[in-house]
């Protein structure tokens, strides 16, 4: 079947600045519609007025915090043709990172977790208007793509709405660079624990600083590595590896932000995959540990169980005692280590961004046959 060309105004501000895991899914994404023969075309903007942006971006011309400001509110019909004229007259508009401008054409948003929804009181300011946003443009008639079936169960009873659709994300690229793998100076030849990703609430480390406390008690040459940015929970993680043995203390790293070079070597040395996240959309981490053989021990948080499949030890995310155990598990028992290590690898190929660009595809023209 021929399909007319669709014009998709679609959100690229992810890419600017610091890559978070939102904007490798917006980059992958984009990729793959690219790639594929779906007959969409993407007119892609910022709302930003200090992103560097280069053609064929669009730049609504207001600044992101008056933005939100404006369009958390009822937005008249004049303003929203306007935000259409600057988007350059699209069919359809895709907001890939839970907002979107007010127009009178269709519009998707992109919701990956709903951690901001139900702990508004841990979000910051800017994330609250974001939320106030997402909500106006449900109220209005937008629809919403999740990157799991789990997220999408939620968005349903969080903000009462039936128009939800789960997209899978592909896998990340394989954690390969030109230059090799980068090893960390005291990793090399000793069991470690990795755990990827900023230091926020919602990855619940102090959980897993605690476990490791159990898990250390035990194994005496086993590390603890976190890398990932600062943010939110960084003093109570400090608290709590100032409470760890000492022993104990001086096996925890904590890396900050590491290059793709040494994220490389982390994942591909490390004996498990750590993700004891309180929720999570997606998981890239997950997959990449997966597609290098490394075992993920994970909790049972929003989308990990469907994501990470038959291929990871699960506990609740609060279970201490339960995390510490499949940390051991995996860390002393190369059985155990080795089956997950084959199975995470098979996991992985049930992931594809051919398959994510033609779900999208057909989530545009779904909305303009009945944008209703």
């Amino acid at each position: 079947m021929v399909h007319e060309r669709i014009n998709v105004a679609i959100d690229v501000g992810p890419l600017h600045g610091r890559r978070t895991g939102v904007g490798n899914a917006v980059a992958w994404t984009l990729d793959a519609l690219v790639a594929e023969p779906t007959d969409i075309g993407l007119l892609p903007y910022v709302t930003s007025m200090r992103a560097r942006i280069e053609a064929p971006e669009r730049r609504l011309p207001i600044p992101a915090a008056a933005a939100m400001r404006m369009w958390a509110r009822s937005t008249p019909a004049p303003s929203r043709r306007l935000h259409e004229r600057w988007l350059g007259r699209p069919d359809l508009v895709h907001g890939t990172n839970y907002v979107a401008p007010p127009t009178t054409l269709p519009t998707l948003v992109s919701v990956y977790d709903c951690w901001f929804l139900e702990q508004p009181e841990s979000a910051a300011p800017a994330v609250r208007r974001a939320a106030a946003v997402l909500r106006r443009a449900i109220a209005d008639g937008a629809h919403v793509v999740t990157s799991s079936r789990a997220t999408a169960t939620r968005v349903r009873d969080l903000l009462h709405t039936d128009r939800v659709t789960a997209v899978h994300l592909g896998p990340p690229p394989p954690l390969t660079t030109v230059d090799g793998s980068r090893p960390v100076a005291g990793l090399r030849d000793v069991p470690f624990v990795l755990a990827l990703g900023s230091v926020e609430r919602r990855k619940n480390y102090p959980v897993l600083v605690r476990a490791f406390a159990r898990v250390a008690a035990e194994h005496r040459t086993v590390r603890l590595v976190i890398a990932g940015a600062a943010a939110d929970d960084q003093p109570a993680v400090t608290r709590e590896i100032e409470h760890l043995e000492h022993s104990a203390r001086r096996r925890v790293m904590l890396l900050g932000i590491v290059d793709e070079p040494t994220k490389a070597w982390l994942v591909g040395n490390a004996r498990t995959l750590a993700y004891p996240s309180l929720d999570e959309g997606f998981g890239f981490p997950i997959l990449e540990a997966q597609a290098a053989g490394t075992p993920v021990v994970a909790s049972t948080a929003g989308s990990i169980p469907e994501i990470a499949g038959p291929a990871a030890l699960v506990s609740p995310p609060a279970d201490v005692d339960a995390l510490a155990a499949n940390l051991y598990w995996v860390l002393d028992n190369d059985e155990m280590h080795d089956k997950l290590a084959r199975r995470g690898k098979q996991n992985v190929e049930r992931f594809s961004w051919e398959r994510t660009a033609a779900e999208l595809a057909g989530c545009y023209r779904h909305l303009l046959e009945s944008p209703s």
